[in-house]
């Protein structure tokens, strides 16, 4: 039994992270800013009220952890904002930098000390952080935000490898969470993490930096 620690983990593609890995009898710590019914149902240890905006709050979450050895550490937690050329609205981008971008790679530096020669970290991106694969323009926030995040995984993978600790840059296909509204065109949250577990079981140091879609499939910078 490993110990999985999920972020933003109250619903979509993070709840269901956390309710296959328990079905398979992982360890689950789920963290999230509010808990949910269907979260609470899965009998996993949850720590709520955390911003992963807020140094303040990654620290409580460290002090709380007190030291526990992570596994696998997931960074699933995003926002997804429409931002136009004909709207650009530069707060909404500074937030989606902070929340897709920064906090991420805040957290991974902070449970650092939690990791172990071994361990696996995850960054949930989007293929929309592709530069190559944009041919519809606009998302300026959410595309920027991922394009940074792509980076920071790489960065992370390259860094960590003396560690033995390898990185995936995971894209969950399209889903139908509520980010999406539910569209009609995606697949369904089981569907996606099942092939994102199956990316993460096979992650290691040789193909550690990967940028990877759930079904297998390597996806271009």
């Amino acid at each position: 039994m490993g110990t999985y620690l999920v972020t933003g983990a109250n619903r979509g593609i993070g709840l269901e992270y956390c309710r296959q890995l328990k079905q398979r009898g992982e360890h689950i710590i789920a963290v999230c800013r509010e808990g949910s019914p269907q979260l609470k149902e899965l009998d996993v240890s949850i720590e709520t009220g955390i911003d992963l905006t807020s140094d303040k709050d990654i620290e409580r979450l460290v002090k709380k952890l007190d030291g526990q050895k992570l596994d696998v550490l997931i960074n699933n937690a995003g926002i997804l904002e429409r931002v136009t050329l004909d709207n650009l609205d530069t707060n909404s981008i500074r937030q989606q930098f902070e929340v897709n971008a920064l906090a991420p790679l805040r957290l991974t530096h902070a449970l650092l000390p939690n990791l172990k020669t071994g361990s696996k970290i995850i960054l949930m991106t989007s293929r929309m952080g592709s530069i190559e694969d944009n041919t519809s323009g606009g998302s300026y926030g959410y595309r920027m935000s991922k394009v940074a995040l792509c980076m920071a995984g790489k960065s992370l993978s390259i860094d960590l490898k003396p560690l033995n600790i390898a990185v995936a840059i995971l894209h969950p296909g399209l889903v139908q969470t509520r980010m999406t509204n539910f569209t009609a065109n995606g697949i369904t949250t089981e569907q996606s993490v099942k092939g994102l577990i199956a990316r993460l079981d096979e992650l290691n140091l040789e193909n550690t930096g990967t940028f990877w879609h759930s079904n297998g499939e390597i996806l271009p910078w």
